[in-house]
């Protein structure tokens, strides 16, 4: 059983948690998040925990940043695109059990402190921002991070929040320029 309580977004991604681990939930009903909702998350993590894991997509993304906002300490857990489509659609419903279970197994903490290991500088000589090849570059090296896909701003802020050392960076660049996706 996992101890923290793992907010999704609807019914569909409940029953898909259900199938790979033992868990609880607690569902948003979406991106319109009511103060009720949001008191029965910061009753979980005061409690027990809690882990955001909501779709890799614009909706899922707006969710986490409310619920992260207003409920600090949470964990994060992440899907590829890839890993979350089925038909076109993306959601968490549509991962398989062992993808849930992976991404489960990666899940990141939220760090405040003032200390940043990777700076601005880092991201433009990795070709990260401000580079014609950065939006594709940022997704690789979030999937490879754990940290999702997202903007060059939040892409900063999430290396920062989810303590990336620069020690993971460096690994996950070098796995990046294996790949060929080098900047132009």
């Amino acid at each position: 059983m996992i101890k923290e309580v793992i907010v999704v977004e609807g019914r569909d991604d409940t029953v898909a948690i259900k199938r790979a681990v033992e868990a609880d939930t607690i569902e948003t009903g979406g991106s319109a998040i009511g103060p009720a909702v949001i008191k029965k998350i910061k009753l979980a993590q005061e409690r027990r925990g809690v882990i955001i894991f909501t779709d890799p997509d614009h909706a899922g993304e707006r969710i986490r940043k409310i619920v992260a906002a207003k409920v600090p300490g949470c964990k994060h857990a992440f899907l590829t695109e890839a890993e979350a489509t089925y038909r076109g659609d993306i959601g968490v419903e549509n991962a398989s059990p062992e993808t849930i279970r992976e991404a489960l197994s990666r899940v990141r903490s939220e760090y405040d402190g003032e200390e940043t290991l990777i700076d601005f500088n880092d991201l433009i000589e990795a070709g990260l921002i401000v580079h014609p090849n950065a939006a594709a570059r940022r997704h690789f090296m979030g999937e490879l991070l754990g940290i999702g896909y997202c903007n060059g701003k939040q892409f900063f802020k999430r290396l920062r929040i989810f303590q990336i050392s620069r020690e993971e960076f460096a690994a996950a660049l070098h796995q990046l320029e294996e790949k060929g996706v080098y900047p132009e």
